[in-house]
Formats: structure tokens, C-alpha cells, sequence
């Protein structure tokens, strides 16, 4: 886990339902704090605070939140973007305990040198983190992949092909597939064209042969 320490001050708050929509033009951000089966935490923090916060510790990285006289240690379970501006909007955080596994979200990042992509060959990324479970103090910033084994069309990297650090558990299936190497839609309709073509031209000297 990064060693960097990411604090956020939260105020509690009375503003629900549509006075949220004020909360947020006065750059604030609501929020919720689940805490362990308790009464949940209402509160609320400064736009650009919780955006910066939520930049460094994405769902993977425990947040130190100071509400009035009290603290919490969790980690962000969700977030809401407004669909249009890509500005947050809600976010949901988890009290966790230090000594208790969780189960969160942890990026994925393809490393090293990609064949396929010197030849012209597209790497489609169909997955861009994996679900583990972890002591807060084994989370990791992000699970590394390497990417040289990539080369042709049709060759994929799976979940099983990262090598996870001690103390993480991946939930993911193994055989789920991170990357696959595919041609460029120009090439295949490309190459395709010349199929029908050299088809046609096969059926047609077909067809004056049999005349």
C-alpha cells in the first residue's frame, strides 16, 4: 500500500432530498459513512477535498475522515458522477477496521513492452480492476500485469497471469480475461473485402469453366 496518508475533514449534515441540489451548488459534496452494522453518518465536505481524496485513494486506499470530534477510518465503497459534466456528486464510504479483511477494488495495469502493438495490432482492455479481499495494510495502489506476452491476434492475458502480492486474494475468476490482441477494425474490413473478392472472382472462373 502507498505510504502516503490521506486525511479528509467531513461535516455532519441536516440537508436531504432536493436541498442537495443547493448542498452541491454552494461546493459541497454529500456523503455516507456505513459503520460496521451502526447507524450510518450523514455528512457532508468541501467539492474539491473530496475530489482530491477520492483522485489519491480511489477504492483502494483507507482515508483517515475527521467528523467533528470524532474519527474514522475507512475506505470510498462507492461514487456518483453527474452523467453530462463528469462531476461528483455522492460518495459512500465503509468504516473498516484495521485488523478485519476487506473487500474492495484494485486497478489493473498492463506493463512491459507489447509486441501485438508494434505490428499494428489493437490490445483491448475488457477488464480494468479485479475485486480482492485484504488486510487494509496489504492493499496495494495497483496489481501489475506483464503485457510481452501479447504479440499476435487472438492471444489474452487472464486474471491467473497476475502475480498477486502476499496476503491479497483475488475473487475474480482466473480465466476472466484482462486483454485480448484483435486486428484493427480497417484491417479486418480490409482483409474481409478481399475474401468476398477473391470469392467472386473463384466463383466466376467457376462458372466460365462449367459454360
Amino acid at each position: 500500500m502507498s505510504d502516503q496518508d490521506i486525511t479528509l475533514t467531513l461535516n455532519k449534515r441536516e440537508v436531504v432530498g432536493k436541498g442537495l441540489n443547493q448542498l452541491r451548488r454552494s461546493g459541497s459534496i454529500p456523503a455516507v459513512i456505513h459503520n460496521h452494522g451502526k447507524d450510518s453518518v450523514v455528512v457532508s465536505g468541501s467539492y474539491i477535498d473530496m475530489s482530491k481524496a477520492y483522485a489519491q485513494a480511489g477504492k483502494h486506499h483507507p482515508v483517515n475522515l475527521k467528523v467533528d470530534n470524532k474519527d474514522y477510518y475507512a475506505i470510498i465503497k462507492d461514487v456518483d458522477f453527474e452523467p453530462k459534466k463528469q462531476q461528483l456528486r455522492h460518495v459512500v464510504f465503509g468504516a473498516i477496521n484495521r485488523n478485519e479483511k476487506v473487500e474492495t477494488e484494485i486497478p489493473i495495469r498492463i506493463e512491459g513492452e507489447i509486441p501485438a502493438e508494434r505490428v499494428g495490432l489493437i490490445v483491448l482492455h475488457t477488464l480494468d480492476h479485479l475485486i480482492i479481499e485484504a488486510l487494509p495494510k496489504d492493499l496495494v495502489d495497483v496489481l501489475v500485469v506483464d503485457g510481452s506476452s501479447l504479440a499476435e491476434e487472438g492471444d489474452k492475458l487472464h486474471v491467473s497471469d497476475i502475480k498477486v502480492p502476499s496476503g491479497i486474494t483475488v475473487l475474480n475468476e482466473p480465466e476472466q480475461t484482462i486483454a485480448t490482441v484483435e486486428a484493427p477494425r480497417a484491417v479486418v474490413a480490409e482483409e474481409s473485402a478481399e475474401e468476398e473478392a477473391a470469392e467472386e472472382a473463384s466463383e466466376s472462373k467457376e462458372s466460365g469453366e462449367e459454360e
